[in-house]
Order: structure tokens, then sequence, then C-alpha cells
């Protein structure tokens, strides 16, 4: 059997080094689909592991105030550009000031925008963020320069601006920020601060931002309602309590009277519960597109299957003369799905070896970025690849040797 196997696979091997261009050309698409696959998984395990290692990064004492029930009705809505307007700024009030939840240590409230900033003949489009005076008590983050806005000016609607680091280099270069004046969206406000350089985390560019005071922005962009409201615990031991006290202060704010959580108009989210839902979401997605990316090598099956239908052809002959010397049809099937698997085993291999060189690339690329980029290529993909490769030649390579072992020695021995 060891015999048999050993030249069988020294047949294949010659057969290959002879038509080298063609057996190329038969293993570019298993090439091609198992680097993908490969790749598609390193990119979706390094992209799941830096979104999750940035929101430990933010802490497990945050708790997370969404406004909506999470219904179809709200995707809904969300989805058609609709704001969901079930959270206010009151809510957020009562939530920091309210006894019964003393766990809590700051709460702040989000209304985010768009607008352009303009100082002197200069524009810049970014994102504004109305927030709280108690946002870098919830979130991090340090000024680089001057202050950040405190709770009486965030309240009485004051015109004052904290600059990302890259709306600053951006909008006033090295000229001096503080006590400059530039228009919001046609307001003019002051500049107060600057903030150190953050960079993205959790898919927040924080650099790109303008913070204002959160009633501010409600009066620029017309609305009576808040985004979001994110809170910090004391202790992430305290984090079930707290949620469940802030579920009963908000429903008193909303005249809730239902304690199930049946009509709630909010949702409650902790850092944990955000964590497990990333995972899941980034899992099925890479997975979806590992199998996006495997249909290459049904592609490439197809590929071996026409080649193979080929070489029974050229080589119907020789499979005629092996067969007068006494070769078994199940000699002539296993050698020809010998090759087939031969074929795509190789280009298994190679696919493998292209696929980690892609994704060193692209982890180096995402450093030099400035991403903490983890180059994760796992053993599962790799066997699951190489096992892949390997089927896709004995399922598309069977029919092409089970009719060249079938042939009739006479008749194959006459073919031209």
């Amino acid at each position: 059997m060891i015999k048999t196997l050993k030249q069988s696979v020294k047949i294949a091997t010659s057969s290959l080094l002879s038509n080298k261009i063609q057996s190329l050309l038969t293993m570019l698409g298993i090439i091609i689909g198992v680097a993908s696959v490969i790749v598609i998984m390193s990119i979706g395990s390094g992209a799941q592991s830096l979104i999750l290692s940035e929101i430990q990064n933010l802490g497990t004492n945050l708790i997370a105030i969404i406004p909506g029930h999470g219904d179809e009705e709200d995707a809904f809505s969300m989805l058609s550009g609709f704001a969901v307007t079930t959270l206010t700024y009151d809510d957020a009030l009562a939530l920091r000031e309210n006894k019964n939840i003393p766990n809590i240590m700051a709460v702040a409230a989000y209304s985010k925008g768009f607008g352009t900033a303009e100082w002197k003949s200069k524009t810049y489009s970014t994102s504004l963020t109305g927030t709280t005076a108690s946002h870098l008590e919830v979130m991090g983050g340090d000024v680089k320069e001057g202050r950040f806005f405190n709770s009486e000016e965030e309240k009485r609607f004051s015109r004052i601006a904290v600059l990302g680091s890259d709306v600053k280099d951006e909008l006033l270069g090295q000229s001096d920020a503080i006590g400059q004046k530039i228009k919001i969206n046609d307001y003019i406000f002051d500049v107060i601060g600057v903030m150190e350089e953050r960079g993205v985390v959790v898919m927040e560019d924080y650099d790109d931002q303008i913070f204002i005071p959160i009633k501010t922005v409600q009066r620029m962009m017309g609305v009576d309602y808040v985004g979001f409201i994110r809170s910090k615990v004391y202790s992430e031991e305290n984090i079930s309590q707290t949620e469940e006290n802030i579920k009963i202060i908000l429903r008193e704010e909303h005249s809730i009277k239902d304690q199930s959580g049946k009509n709630d108009d909010f949702m409650v989210k902790n850092t944990a519960q955000a964590l497990d839902m990333i995972t899941e979401i980034t899992n099925s997605l890479r997975y979806f597109l590992a199998i996006m990316a495997g249909l290459s090598l049904i592609v490439g099956g197809i590929g071996i299957m026409n080649i193979m239908f080929i070489s029974v052809t050229e080589r119907t002959r020789e499979v005629g003369l092996r067969k007068a010397l006494g070769a078994k049809n199940s000699n002539v099937l296993g050698q020809f799905l010998v090759e087939a698997i031969f074929i795509t085993l190789i280009g298994g291999i190679s696919g493998i070896i292209l696929g980690v060189i892609i994704s060193s690339f692209i982890a180096i690329g995402a450093h030099l970025l400035g991403y903490e980029w983890n180059l994760i290529i796992s053993l599962g993909s790799v066997i699951l690849a190489l096992v892949v490769s390997a089927g896709v030649g004995l399922f598309f390579g069977f029919y092409p040797a089970y009719k060249a072992s079938k042939l009739d020695p006479i008749t194959a021995l006459r073919y031209e």
C-alpha cells in the first residue's frame, strides 16, 4: 500500500513538472482561495482583538444608557436616519444627583452632530460632541492646553469650545489656540482648551472632535433630547445593582409604572455586555467573510475538474497501456485522485504561505498607522484550509478519475 502510494506520488510529481504552466494555472484558484481565507480570518481576529482591547481599556465599570427599547421599530428608525428621542438632559441630571444610586462616580450625557469650523480663511469639517462637564471623569483623556468647561458653563448655554488635537492642527496650525474665536455653523465660540492626542478608541476618533457644552449644542441643533448617557461606577462589583437602580430612577422620570422592563423606552448596557455583543457580531462577520472567500475554492475545484478531464483525454493511451499491463481500475482511480489531491495540497500550502505574508504586511501597516494590531493566524484556520483544499481535490477529481478507471484498454490503446 505504501509502495503504491509512493509510486502514485512520484508519477503525480512527474506529471505536474512536465506541464508546469498548466499545473500552476490549475493551482491558482486554490492558492487565491486559501490565501483569502487565511487573510480574512487574520484580519477579523486582529480587528476583533483591537476593538475588544480598546473597550477593556476604557474600563469595565462603565454603563451606557441608550434611547429606545431595541425593538424593530427603533431599529427601523435608526436605519432610516431618524433619532430615537426618549432620553433627555434631565435624565442625566436625575441620575447624577439622585442619592439612591451611591455607587455612581460620574454621569455624562452626549448629543452629537457634524459642523464646519472657521478661523480666519481656514475651514474644517468635523464632529461636534455636545457633552457635560463630567465627560473627562467618565471617558478619560487629558487637556493639553487651557481647560475643559465646568458645570456652570454647561448649564448656561456658554459658547465655548475645547478642540481635539487634529482639529487644532488643521484649523489653527501653530497658532496659539486659547482665546481664539472660531465660527461653528454661524455661531461664534471662544476656544478655552485643546485636548491631548488620544487617537481612535472603539471606532471613535477623539482627536477629530470639538467638545461643546451639551445645552449649547442642543440649542444649535434645535433638539431637546440627548443621544445617549454614560455613567461610571466606583467598582465593577456594583454594576448589576447600579443598573437596577438606574432603571428604577429612569422609570420614575419617564412615568413608567411597569417595573418588568417591557415598557421601558431606554436600554441599560454595561461594558461586559458590550464585549459579548461585539464578540458575537465580529465572529459572525468574519466567518461570513471567510465563507465568501472560500467560494473561490469551489471555483478552483471546478478548474481542477476541467484540467483533470483534459489530462484524462491526453493520457488515454497511457491509461490503456497501464491496464493492458495489469493495472486494476482501482489503481487508475487512485492514481488520478492522488494527482488531484497533490495539486490542491501544493496549492493549499502555497496559499497558506501567501496568506501569512499578506496578513503580516497588514499587521505591520496597522502598527505604522498607530494601531495596536495583533497578527493572529490560528492553527485551526491553517488546518481547515489544508483539509478543505484536499477535500476539494478529492471531490472534484473523483469523476474524471472514475472516468479514467473505466476506460477500455483496447479502445484506449487505439486512441489517437
